[in-house]
């Protein structure tokens, strides 16, 4: 059977090619199992995995329960909010506690870029990160290229566009490595002011003009402006970021192609997409949520298979 290079989902950037082509092999099979009337496969019954969510989430957290509970796992949750870390806990405490119960795997989404990295070197267990800070969120990284090859038949030679908050997007960050792994061209779209200084060592190019960007592209994932993570004016306002890089069905419907529309949401509707494109034949976001389960099925089968050993 063939097997991942590493122990742990840290980041895109720590994973091979051939680790994102075998994720992608395992979802296909996965996605299967989820349309059948039996949801369930006993693959995992011997396996404990602790979801820990230092930071609010409502559909990561789900579609990692989700996956977890279809592979017959034993889940247990935790939210920081109503623990002892409130109370001063450092995170290594914490993770012990969960481990001294026994768990083999951890899935963990942290407001700090490495926490998940430090986890991993710290702890006898399979770490899965779910979203570090402004660093990396593979698993929603997996699930945008997954979605694409499947509405493409590859991703390959495709031209994808991200626009929007690229400065605090670990969406972004973790999109672009897997992106330019299976050889995509890649282009950023978005204010100045939103774009992060080391832009151009990522080897990406930039567009500052939306209607541009969509012309070239045959992908446009657009990204959430992340308000809880502005602590400064970074464009004069909602309004004026709408007129300038919100996607509407009147620009779409100019444009002489067809360009898929995805989101890694929650949506602010009428801000990055008006409602009509989020809900129109273009927009793959709903593909997104279901394949987001099949993804993460695939990664935790996998690293659980390297625990067995």
């Amino acid at each position: 059977m063939k097997e991942l290079s590493v122990n742990h989902l840290i980041g895109i950037k720590y994973i091979t090619k051939d680790d994102i082509d075998l994720i992608f092999e395992t979802a296909r099979h996965f996605k299967e199992v989820i349309n059948r009337p039996i949801k369930k496969v006993p693959s995992l019954r011997d396996i404990t995995i602790a979801n820990i969510f230092f930071e609010n989430s409502t559909r990561t957290k789900l579609s990692f329960e989700l996956a977890q509970k279809r592979l017959s796992a034993d889940v247990i949750s935790f939210s920081a909010a109503q623990s002892s870390v409130k109370k001063g806990e450092t995170l290594i405490d914490t993770v012990n506690n969960i481990l001294s119960m026994k768990v083999d795997m951890v899935v963990m989404r942290h407001s700090s870029p490495g926490a998940a990295h430090f986890l991993s070197q710290n702890i006898n267990a399979s770490v899965v990160n779910a979203g570090d800070g402004a660093h990396e969120h593979p698993t929603q990284a997996l699930l945008d290229s997954f979605t694409i090859q499947e509405k493409l038949g590859e991703v390959a030679g495709k031209k994808i566009v991200i626009v929007g908050d690229i400065l605090h997007s670990r969406v972004a960050l973790s999109n672009i490595f897997t992106l330019q792994k299976l050889g995509a061209e890649v282009k950023l779209c978005g204010p100045k002011t939103l774009l992060p200084k080391y832009v151009e060592s990522l080897g990406v190019k930039v567009e500052s003009n939306l209607r541009k960007a969509l012309e070239w592209a045959d992908v446009a994932n657009m990204l959430r402006v992340q308000n809880e993570r502005l602590d400064v004016n970074y464009f004069p306002s909602t309004r004026e970021y709408t007129q300038q890089y919100g996607v509407t069905k009147e620009l779409l419907n100019s444009l002489n192609k067809e360009v898929v529309i995805m989101h890694p949401g929650p949506i602010n509707r009428g801000v990055e997409i008006t409602s009509d494109v989020a809900d129109s034949d273009q927009s793959v976001i709903l593909n997104q949520v279901e394949n987001g389960v099949a993804i993460r099925m695939a990664v935790i089968y996998l690293l659980a298979s390297k625990i067995k050993q």
